[in-house]
């Protein structure tokens, strides 16, 4: 007895199994689902999160009918008699044989981060996810990952545990390893006099971090200037370009300054502050001997309370005010010790000084 049309025709098509891969054509794409030819008695379907786990993706402008698909069989029958497959899971399989590899091979993957979570980042490496935790994604904290958004990033995969989900990757040694390269090669020639360029880091009351390239020196607060500097923080700005100078070496830590010997105030002093010239200057503080003076940015004189006036003066703020612009003559100057000793004194005459006590009187 010969065999039916049907049965005929359910042998000349072919059998499939669950978890099987298998060869399809598009012949439907819908917002949400993608309808394949696989070659069997029904139809195959992709579920959006079966294709990506960009929920917000229209499928429609992903994929296009005519194209050709390897998948894999979820469910032979969803129940709906039609075959339920997958291209995500089977895309991530790949690429887990991709990071197996990568991790056993200490591999350096470069990748785009496709979420921002929480705790970390999330990176695709061929359908595979990659999870970054915050605190592997840079060698400091960042508190806001945002900017990551998007960017192709270089790290390793320091943890492979697919069957518990843990597939971890790791930025901060990258970077550990860079720093360390760039350090090295800095010390090999940095030295002590050297005037460099450097990035403002961070900015504190005591100082500033300039980043030289790998490495972060100190310009403390007493070297920012040869004058006074109450406020760093409204002296520098975070990524502000600095011309420094190396003040000093010790081990990996870099002593910087501002203090450039060609602008030292002090420079040529006999003939700026000679003793008998006569000089203008800010009242910059005041104690209960005297007052001290700012001839030019790091340059204080002393000008003693006795030498203020001709008359009886108690004690300066009772005559001078902070930010005063005063006239007076220099009396002293010890350069080795930068003193310099000021008068007022001096620059009256006997008929001021009557005429003072009178209008006092």
């Amino acid at each position: 007895m010969s065999e039916s049309f049907e049965q005929m025709l359910n042998d000349s098509i072919k059998t499939i199994h669950n978890g099987e891969v298998v060869e399809g054509v598009v012949i439907d794409v819908k917002p949400n689902e993608i309808i394949l030819n696989i070659g069997y008695k029904a139809d195959g379907i992709i579920t959006k999160s079966e294709y990506t786990n960009d929920q917000s993706l229209d499928l429609t402008s992903a994929v296009s009918v005519g194209d050709s698909m390897t998948v894999k069989v979820l469910k032979v029958n969803d129940g709906e008699g039609q075959v339920l497959l997958t291209y995500k899971r089977l895309a991530a399989e790949k690429g887990n044989e991709r990071l197996k590899e990568a991790f056993e091979n200490k591999e350096v993957l470069k990748a785009t981060v496709t979420q921002i979570l929480g705790g970390g980042l999330t990176a695709d490496v061929e359908g595979a996810r990659v999870f970054i935790p915050a605190s592997l994604v840079s060698d400091t904290y960042e508190k806001d990952l945002s900017k990551y958004a998007g960017q192709e990033i270089e790290f390793v995969i320091s943890e492979f545990n697919p069957k518990r989900n843990r597939v971890i990757g790791d930025r901060k040694q990258l970077l550990l390893a860079e720093k360390a390269e760039k350090q090295k090669a800095l010390f090999a020639t940095l030295k002590v006099g050297d005037t460099v360029e450097g990035v403002v880091k961070n900015v504190t009351d005591f100082g500033a971090f300039i980043d030289l390239g790998g490495v972060d020196g100190l310009l403390h607060i007493s070297e920012m200037s040869w004058g006074r500097v109450e406020n760093p923080k409204k002296v520098f700005q975070v990524g502000e370009n600095l011309k420094v100078l190396v003040k000093d070496i010790n081990g990996t830590k870099v002593a910087l300054s501002l203090k450039f010997p060609e602008t030292n105030p002090w420079a040529n002093a006999e003939e700026k502050f000679a003793a008998g010239s006569v000089i203008t200057g800010k009242v910059a503080r005041m104690t209960d001997f005297g007052a001290f003076v700012e001839l030019a940015p790091g340059v204080d004189a002393l000008l003693h309370v006795s030498q203020i006036s001709r008359a009886h003066v108690d004690k300066p703020s009772d005559v001078l005010s902070i930010g005063q612009e005063i006239t007076a003559k220099i009396v002293e100057l010890k350069v080795a010790e930068k003193k310099i000793s000021l008068s007022m004194k001096a620059l009256e005459s006997a008929d001021q000084t009557e005429n003072t006590e009178a209008a006092a009187e």
